[in-house]
């Protein structure tokens, strides 16, 4: 007996995500300091997050801030008036935590995406391996994430959506391993659920992250009752205890209280600098702000006394403030364009990726391999992978097809999690929204993947088919492996030559 066999599965199914999961975190750190200046929205979520360990509150900055940040002066660039930021804290503070240990550079507001990034690649693998049984499909999972362009430039950005990704793929694991854990205690109804709490912790994370949160908390909540419910009444032993209305009652409610009522204290949690720096946010804001003429109420002027009195009015301000910043979504943004917008339903195909820095026509003296006289690119396009993208939308319709024919929970898994995740953005389609908010939907389009590339390597029937099975599964990993490799430059701001770019402009909307 060899060395490798004496290592036993369960170990294995640990050291092959940890495995891809490092190779992800290298391809993600590499130079992930260049370009030096704000990328993007990182001009927001990156100063924000500074200013929350400064201060306990996101304050504005004056207008030179962001020179003066590049340069490396820090001092005298808020104006210490609160700012109204329009998404919760959740992912700032965590962008704030590399910020706290490596300085306001641009490392420092790019690296906790970078491990947050390459942890949703673990988290992704440890999944499909529970779904599948699989440690080969669960690495092969995780392996595709990590060679994502738009995931890969997501984790290199200090953006927010990388941080949604993330806790939602925690939620949705966790509810993944609370079904197995439940299911082997079916005999008697339990009111403590660890992964369902954690699940709660996820989703309220999520939901500090960005409001879009909401929607995969209550879609899951439902699918997870679902879940427990359809697996009771299947049971011999618990059949027949009560009926569909009690079994439903007595499994949901314990579930509303372990995943929302949990979720919803992550989430005010998540507020404490807001509640607890409430007066700045009521001077500014409380008599009423800009185009928003609302005021907060007589408390600002007056505030409440006796016991509890401030908490009362913290609690009343962040409601108002919740209030003014969801008319901003809903009103405020009628009529304003962006160039890189684009409409949802164009999302899955990758019609429209954002450019989220360029620098076109640089001279060919900077040798980047163009012949004198041409010109040299630069560029970060927020694409993501084509194999995985394109191939995904059709595993996805496989998933549906066989979740209908054979109804089990695994293949609907994956097509609950793009619908949640993306068919909400059709409701915000009249206003600026862009395809990187669909780096939510490829953690389930490649499950959807996944699944497909499982089911072909059980079909497997004999020592030939079983070289089909595991050649064309190697084939298509070597195939995304190869495409980000070749889409590598126009990721990551490398320097090449004009032909070379335009090369990579497969559709006229990539440019």
């Amino acid at each position: 007996m060899n060395h490798v066999s004496r290592v036993p599965a369960r170990a294995w199914g640990w050291i092959g995500p940890i495995g891809v999961a490092l190779l992800a975190f290298v391809l993600r750190v590499w130079n992930v300091g260049y370009p030096n200046k704000f990328v993007f929205d990182e001009t927001y979520y990156a100063k924000d997050a500074w200013s929350l360990l400064q201060h306990g509150y996101v304050q504005d900055y004056v207008e030179k801030a962001n020179g003066e940040i590049v340069k490396g002066n820090l001092t005298g660039l808020m104006t210490g008036e609160p700012s109204w930021i329009v998404h919760p804290d959740g992912g700032k503070w965590i962008i704030a935590l590399g910020e706290q240990v490596f300085g306001f550079t641009s490392f420092g507001w790019r690296i906790s995406g970078v491990v947050i990034g390459a942890l949703t690649v673990l988290v992704l693998a440890r999944l499909v391996r529970r779904m599948t049984g699989s440690t080969f499909i669960g690495c092969f999972a995780g392996l595709l994430l990590a060679v994502d362009g738009a995931h890969f430039v997501m984790s290199r950005l200090a953006l927010l959506d990388i941080f949604l990704t993330f806790w939602i793929v925690c939620g949705v694991a966790c509810l993944v391993a609370d079904r197995d854990w439940i299911k082997e205690r079916l005999g008697t109804y339990r009111l403590w659920r660890p992964w369902q709490l954690l699940a709660g912790v996820s989703f309220g994370m999520a939901c500090a992250t960005k409001w879009s949160g909401v929607y995969v908390l209550a879609v899951f909540g439902i699918v997870v009752v679902v879940w427990e419910v359809v697996m009771r009444r299947r049971n011999p032993r618990t059949a027949m205890h009560h009926g569909w209305l009690r079994t439903t009652l007595i499994v949901g409610v314990p579930a509303f209280a372990s995943i929302v009522l949990v979720a919803l204290v992550v989430y005010l949690v998540s507020w404490t600098g807001f509640l607890v720096h409430h007066e700045v946010y009521e001077a500014r804001f409380g008599h009423g702000y800009g185009d928003y003429s609302k005021p907060w109420g007589s408390y600002v002027d007056k505030p409440t006394t006796g016991l509890g009195g401030e908490t009362w009015d913290a609690l009343r301000s962040l409601w108002h403030f919740h209030v003014m910043t969801y008319d901003f979504h809903t009103g405020n943004l009628d009529g304003v364009t962006h160039p890189y917008q684009s409409h949802p339903a164009t999302w899955l195909l990758q019609v429209r990726p954002v450019g989220a820095d360029a620098q076109f026509d640089l001279p060919a003296t900077l040798q980047c391999g163009q012949a004198a006289g041409e010109k040299c690119v630069r560029e970060i396009l927020i694409l993501g992978n084509p194999l995985i993208w394109w191939t995904g939308i059709v595993a996805l319709l496989g998933s549906l097809v066989m979740w209908i024919k054979t109804r089990r929970w695994t293949w609907g898994l994956p097509v609950i999690g793009v619908a949640v995740c993306w068919l909400p953005w059709f409701l915000n389609a009249d206003r600026p929204i862009f395809s990187f908010y669909a780096v939510t939907v490829i953690p389930f389009t490649i499950i959807a993947i996944s699944l497909v590339a499982d089911a072909i390597w059980r079909s497997r029937s004999s020592p030939r088919s079983t070289y089909a099975a595991g050649l064309t599964i190697a084939l298509y990993a070597l195939a995304a492996v190869v495409m980000f490799w070749y889409f590598h430059p126009i990721l990551t701001d490398d320097l090449i030559p004009y032909d070379a770019w335009h090369h990579r402009m497969w559709l006229d909307r990539w440019i």
